[in-house]
């Protein structure tokens, strides 16, 4: 967050105009460009075993148990169904976000801790 380019939202993991609440279990902070993506969605294909899964609920799931970063650090790669139907329906691997993925490892601020 502290190297964003655009401000954070908060977004509904259960969005409002699927019953979701305004309460703290269901929100989570996300960039406005994964949020645009995320929109009203809850679920979404997951291309490689073609079965409609749950997306990635940071409130839930670990982000280790779903995602690994690529060998060069600059992309999210999904491990399993939650986390490639994730990966896939937020677009996280846009160029931008990837180019400030470049920029943080460069000055030995990305991958994230795992604390």
């Amino acid at each position: 967050m502290d190297y964003s380019p655009q401000s954070f939202d908060i977004e509904h993991i259960l969005p409002v105009a699927l019953g979701g609440q305004t309460s703290l279990d269901n929100l989570a902070l996300a960039c406005g460009g994964c949020n645009s993506h995320k929109h009203t969605k809850v679920d979404a294909l997951d291309l490689v075993d073609q079965i409609v899964v749950p997306l990635y609920n940071p409130r839930k799931h670990s982000w280790y148990d779903h995602f690994v970063w690529s060998a060069d650090c600059l992309q999210a790669i999904g491990k399993t169904a939650i986390g490639r139907a994730t990966v896939e329906t937020l677009k996280l691997n846009r160029l931008g976000l990837m180019n400030i993925r470049t920029l943080l490892l460069m000055v030995g601020l990305h991958p994230p801790s795992r604390e």
